[in-house]
């Protein structure tokens, strides 16, 4: 009789397709569970009483009694953590306790504007990094042009070593203050994307356009790249057909990388540009002390992040599917 092993290495040959996304199914649900039991806890370990924040020093302790109990903080940590759970499977993230507006109302409110400023970034950072990476390694192949090279390196260098708010306060303060170019803050109109977007999307665009680089030069100087080139074949045929294919995948792996971290760095550029997203409502909630939404904030912006990785792995392995059949 054949052991769950064998059963399971035949259903992985017959069905490489099902037993990849079953793995990478049941790792999101660890990890989400991981997400929310990290959530729960941040909030309950942080020092101070939340509700005796929100009310003030000065409430009568009957009045912090009966807010405790409305909000189950008066129960054993174990009886909390379930009561979270069955709220969070209704999709009951809490109540703000500074303005008592549901959490989850907030959080939808503001979430369209997050996703927007993270997906423009990455698909600017895919735009200019892809072409201008390959761009870069053809006309510095085989030593050509050094300073173009050097400059290159230099300005990419400095660039991807800039924190995001920094370079979220210098464009402030050049574009927005000094030039008057565009909105200093908020969301006004599709100028206001501008300076966020870039705050975002410079820095994974010098380190995607430096992988592309790199990746161009490997493959140019393969023996089936040498070969089409002796044929003097159209050179759009040449790179687009022998060269791009080749390059990209694997730079593609990393750029899937930064869709997560583009969501996750919007905390604080929208701080900075006061936009009108998850970041800067947790934000302002961490100085208020709001932990419901603070809570609800981190849960929302590390299931974003993780179920953006699980998309990102889906779309590389269809983009190179023997990745899938290696894996299983």
């Amino acid at each position: 009789m054949p052991t769950l092993s064998a059963r399971f290495g035949d259903l992985a040959r017959r069905h490489p397709w099902a037993v990849f996304c079953g793995r990478r199914a049941v790792r999101l649900t660890v990890l989400l569970l991981l997400v929310v039991t990290a959530s729960f806890a941040m909030i309950r370990l942080v020092p101070g009483d939340p509700v005796r924040a929100a009310l003030g020093v000065d409430a009568p302790p009957y009045l912090v009694a009966a807010k405790r109990r409305e909000l189950g903080l008066d129960r054993e940590l174990t009886a909390q953590y379930w009561w979270y759970l069955r709220r969070l499977a209704h999709g009951d993230l809490g109540v703000s306790l500074v303005t008592g507006e549901p959490v989850a109302e907030l959080i939808r409110s503001r979430l369209p504007a997050t996703l927007r400023l993270a997906v423009l970034a990455f698909a600017c950072v895919l735009t200019v990094a892809l072409p201008g990476g390959m761009l870069a390694g053809v006309l510095t192949r085989g030593g050509r042009r050094p300073r173009t090279e050097l400059t290159l390196t230099a300005t990419t260098s400095v660039v991807a070593g800039v924190p995001d708010f920094v370079l979220a306060a210098g464009l402030t303060a050049g574009l927005a203050v000094g030039l008057r170019a565009f909105p200093v803050a908020g969301d006004l109109g599709p100028q206001s994307y501008v300076l966020p977007v870039l705050a975002l999307a410079l820095a994974p665009t010098a380190v995607l356009l430096r992988i592309v680089r790199v990746e161009t030069l490997r493959v140019l100087a393969m023996d089936h790249v040498r070969a089409a080139r002796a044929k003097r074949l159209p050179t759009a045929t040449l790179y687009l057909r022998h060269v791009a294919p080749n390059a990209l995948t694997a730079s593609l792996t990393i750029a899937g990388s930064l869709l997560p971290a583009l969501i996750a760095g919007t905390v604080l550029v929208e701080k900075v540009f006061a936009w009108p997203g998850i970041g800067s409502a947790m934000a302002q909630s961490v100085v208020a002390q709001d932990y419901a939404v603070v809570e609800a904030s981190v849960l929302v912006l590390g299931s974003a992040v993780l179920v953006a990785n699980f998309l990102v792995d889906l779309a590389l392995a269809l983009l190179d599917p023997r990745s899938v059949i290696r894996e299983t």
